[in-house]
């Protein structure tokens, strides 16, 4: 991938977290084994996601799940320093080492809670592998690292929205529909966020379409 990348790249989270996961706490079936520390290829690694990423196609690979829209570097790096300061954000990527490429992605999101003894539970979102990777088990590999993380960071629960599709694979890997709590409801705020952020900036609010 193109573009100059810095050489003090600051990492989302500790990457020793992914090295302590244990996957034989995962209900997931992998054929051959495969973990986070050894996902399988030589050329393959888990890490959470870095400053520098931006030019190695992380905002590529969004692309493939839904709209990311005209994000800049600026941009990027902003709410890349928002997440890492807050400290609940766990955006973990796979990378392909032989051309230093984002080719997979998944997020873990904690939400404190109140409830459960000031609880904090875990939400997945945005998992995505490129295309042409497909078959090596990766979309599993990354949506149990990410499981696994929220265990280990003291997560009552993980929920996830998924397509009907996919219902299968998750329960394979250890996710449950609740009985008459398996609905998703939305309400959408078209272009909202992009005009909040240009008004704070004292530029002319733009509408967007959500992603």
């Amino acid at each position: 991938m193109g573009g100059p990348v810095s050489e003090e790249e600051l990492s989302l989270y500790d990457p020793a977290l992914l090295l302590s996961l244990d996957f034989f706490r995962s209900p997931a079936i992998f054929s051959p084994r495969i973990s986070a520390a050894v996902p399988g290829e030589s050329w393959l690694k888990v890490r959470p996601l870095q400053s520098g990423d931006f030019h190695r196609g992380f905002l590529q690979i969004l692309s493939q799940l839904t709209k990311v829209g005209d994000v800049s570097l600026t941009q990027f790096l902003n709410c890349f320093a928002q997440m890492r300061a807050s400290g609940d954000y766990y955006v973990t990527v796979i990378v392909d080492t032989r051309y230093d490429k984002i080719i997979g992605s998944a997020t873990l999101v904690l939400e404190r809670k109140f409830i459960h003894g000031c609880a904090r539970r875990g939400r997945l979102e945005d998992v995505v592998v490129d295309d042409t990777y497909r078959g090596k088990q990766l979309g599993k590999l990354i949506v149990v690292t990410v499981s696994l993380l929220a265990e280990q960071l003291g997560c009552y629960k993980m929920s996830l929205d998924c397509k009907d599709k996919l219902i299968p694979f998750y329960k394979s890997i250890g996710y449950t529909l609740e009985p008459g709590n398996a609905n998703t409801m939305n309400i959408r705020y078209e272009g909202t966020t992009r005009s909040i952020d240009r008004n704070i900036a004292g530029s002319k609010p733009e509408n967007t379409e959500p992603s």
